[in-house]
């Protein structure tokens, strides 16, 4: 019985503690998606933004959009406040703004602005995912 309960504890602080796999900037996201032929998920924030702390905080820490992120895209996180390097037409207005690339880079939509609520964010992670399946079968 033992072994039951710290089996399940195991696993729920595995579940609870996972993280997305962040990209460390946008041409490392766009070269492995490519490879992978994956979109990307690509985040304009800043650190001092409190709508950009709430979205990474609740969001982006959820154990379903961390799951979907993980393995249907490749994400990747620049702050604006960091002056980072990426293409000038994925600036955005505010922060947070959230990008749906092709692996090519290319937008598929105009950006998410804001701090998206997590199961608004796993509906557009499915619709995503299912414009890229049928944009990459139909060439």
């Amino acid at each position: 019985m033992k072994k039951i309960v710290l089996m399940l504890l195991m696993c729920v602080s595995i579940v609870l503690s996972a993280e997305i796999k962040w990209e460390k900037d946008y041409s490392t996201a766009i070269t492995k998606a490519k490879a992978l032929k994956k979109p990307v998920m690509f985040v304009v924030s800043n650190h001092h933004c409190r709508f950009c702390v709430q979205f990474e905080s609740t969001t982006l820490k959820n154990p379903k959009v961390v799951q979907k992120l993980n393995s249907d895209f490749i994400s990747a996180i620049v702050y604006i406040d960091e002056n980072p390097i990426f293409p000038r037409h994925l600036n955005v207005p505010g922060t947070p703004g959230t990008w749906f690339l092709k692996s090519d880079g290319e937008p598929m939509y105009e950006p998410i602005m804001g701090a998206v609520e997590s199961e608004q964010f796993v509906g557009a992670l499915d619709t995503v995912k299912q414009e890229f399946k049928k944009s990459t079968t139909s060439k």
